[in-house]
């Protein structure tokens, strides 16, 4: 699932190639994408996009007249830059936003259809589709260490649950957890002032790092390999690789159908975290499908 990084990849992407273009066409051959119908998705052709932003992990699209298209791509809908024109993939395209310089094609690559397009009017409608969390690179240490003590929830759940923190997911989450030296299963409010200042750090760190790591190696071009799997995490995706630190195994934790991967030596004093034991503790603070998940 994109998440904050990524997200703001393709927002300096769409910047250069449509802010201040009109959009011409909404071609939809998937109408399962669209989850509302008034205002109609007409009602943005015509228009021009005088904006783009991000709201957790959706990438909201400002039009004139105050109308806005929010699109939430899940975890496997992506954004491909074309031709205008371009004929439309029926098997894994959702449909295209045609402009006067190219077309923006909305995919999904899965048989489950998660992908999600909201087209609403005014701030208010708007503000329906922000679950509250906290920008984590946009507060101070304070407003960080006050959002984390604000429920009594594992590591990892709380820096994923968009109500507290916004645009973090399961593989940033495994980052910065590793970065901080944290168990992805200690309770917030356990951890010590220095172990909070220290998560905080970890979190700027390393989203401003793969943010700025991603702007730079697209530079001018389209991205088209946006994954939650990249080489240079240090272990999210790297199950039995060594620890880029101590070089001891990554290990992983398996919960429906979510997977935590840490390293012992690093994180967890060199004690490995059972699935069962965890699935125990996680049953009430994790959450089954990935619906669930992001709300």
């Amino acid at each position: 699932m994109p998440e904050l990084p990524d997200i703001e990849l393709y927002l300096s992407a769409l910047r250069d190639r449509i802010q201040g273009e009109v959009l011409q066409k909404f071609r939809l051959v998937s109408p399962v994408l669209m989850r509302t119908f008034d205002p109609p998705i007409s009602a943005i052709e015509g228009k021009e996009v005088i904006g783009l932003h991000r709201i957790g992990k959706r990438i909201v699209f400002e039009f004139e007249d105050d109308l806005f298209a929010v699109l939430h791509l899940m975890i496997s809908g992506r954004l491909q830059w074309r031709d205008r024109g371009v004929a439309i993939p029926r098997k894994r395209a959702h449909g295209a936003m045609d402009f006067a310089n190219g077309s923006l094609l909305i995919t999904e690559a899965s048989s489950k259809k998660r992908a999600s397009l909201y087209i609403v009017a005014g701030q208010d409608g708007l503000a329906e589709h922000d679950r509250g969390g906290v920008e984590p690179l946009g507060i101070s240490a304070r407003s960080f260490a006050k959002a984390l003590r604000s429920q009594n929830r594992t590591m990892k759940r709380i820096l994923t649950d968009q109500h507290i923190f916004s645009g973090i997911g399961n593989a940033y989450s495994d980052e910065i957890l590793h970065r901080a030296k944290l168990s992805p299963v200690q309770r917030s409010q356990n951890l010590t002032d220095v172990e909070v200042k220290r998560l905080f750090e970890a979190t700027q760190t390393v989203l401003v790092e793969f943010r700025d790591r991603l702007l730079e190696e697209h530079a001018s071009k389209w991205p088209t390999k946006v994954t939650a799997f990249r080489k240079d995490m240090a272990v999210h995706g790297k199950y039995g690789e060594p620890c880029p630190v101590c070089e001891s195994p990554v290990q992983r934790i398996q919960y429906a159908s979510n997977e935590t991967n840490y390293c012992a030596t690093c994180q967890t004093e060199g004690r490995l975290l059972a699935d069962r034991s965890l699935s125990r503790l996680l049953k009430g603070d994790w959450p089954k499908t990935l619906e669930e998940l992001e709300d």
